[in-house]
């Protein structure tokens, strides 16, 4: 790891470059071609002087410079065809790794609960009672029965039309996403009871079902959509305790300012994680519920998406990074 002297040194000559080219900006002047990597450039600046603990001068300049590039890269050309290629292609798995760390507390909120969830009641089964009542149980073994003619709906919506049932995965799964990622403003609490609370349930449904013996069933349904819907309310808790950080220490900035600071560096995961969860609704109503898809197809395409989903994030974006 270098020092902070000749990390200045090392970058300085770009940061002057981007900043004039801001400066440029803020006078209606076109941005240069390179503006866009070197922006992405400065975004890996700024988590690399987090990471490595350099003064709050040095990151707060950095930081000043990252939302500057932000509003002028993402604010003015939002309704273009561009910006969301751009965005696609490299800002949104770009923006993500710049929140690598809290992404992976975020993983680990849902992940250990849920697995030491599902422990619990492999030995000892009636534990499920204690996050489901028994009208719940039955409704989940219900849904995941091998003969339902839609796997994983309550038998009161098989006969529900898939558009229908479109619209409501996009409310139920947006609205724990906005849970998650919107309760950062308590302190950081929120994201981190919701992200626990849905691991645990997550656990005991899976354990119960396995137990039960639906473990095909019900494991074709959910790795479809689960890559996509899953990630994505992982992220939104990430962004969540982004803000709730903000809250807790905002270092030299008020509170208000490293809040708005922090709510804009969220903005693009957030925005791409809403896009994520549109795909995870199609998925469950057309595909993962369809009984008339073979289990083993359904599993095939899961670790196709799975593994799709970590190349894209892992790989996309790092042009000119350093």
């Amino acid at each position: 790891m270098i020092n902070q002297n000749d990390f200045t040194v090392q970058y300085g000559e770009q940061w002057q470059q981007f900043e004039a080219m801001l400066d440029a900006l803020d006078r209606r002047k076109p941005a240069a071609a390179e503006f866009p990597a070197l922006y992405r450039q400065i975004c890996h600046h700024l988590a690399l002087g987090r990471d490595r603990g350099y003064s709050s001068h040095l990151v707060a300049r950095l930081n000043r410079m990252v939302l500057r590039g932000h509003q002028h890269l993402y604010g003015v050309r939002r309704d273009s065809k561009s910006w969301l290629l751009h965005f696609l292609a490299a800002g949104f798995p770009a923006a993500v790794r710049t929140e690598a760390q809290l992404i992976l507390l975020a993983l680990a909120l849902l992940v250990i609960p849920a697995i030491g969830m599902g422990i619990a009641i492999h030995y000892a089964p009636e534990l499920v009672y204690s996050m489901l009542d028994p009208e719940q149980v039955r409704e989940f073994e219900e849904m995941y029965r091998p003969d339902a003619d839609h796997v994983g709906r309550r038998r009161d919506r098989e006969s529900t039309g898939d558009f229908l049932m479109f619209g409501y995965y996009i409310w139920n799964n947006i609205q724990v996403a906005f849970q998650c990622f919107a309760s950062g403003f308590l302190l950081g609490v929120g994201p981190i009871f919701f992200l626990v609370y849905n691991g645990l349930l997550m656990g005991a449904v899976a354990s119960h079902l396995q137990h039960a013996g639906y473990t095909q069933t019900f494991y074709s349904f959910i790795i479809g959509h689960g890559a996509f819907e899953l990630t994505a309310i992982v992220f939104a808790g990430a962004a969540g305790l982004r803000l709730g950080l903000a809250l807790l220490s905002p270092g030299r900035l008020r509170r208000s300012q490293a809040l708005k600071a922090a709510a804009q560096k969220a903005l693009p995961v957030v925005y791409g994680l809403i896009g994520m969860l549109v795909i995870a609704a199609m998925l469950e109503a057309f595909w993962s519920s369809s009984s008339l898809i073979p289990p083993g197809a359904k599993l095939a395409m899961g670790a196709v998406y799975w593994a799709g989903m970590l190349t894209y994030f892992f790989t996309r974006g790092r042009t000119h990074e350093t």
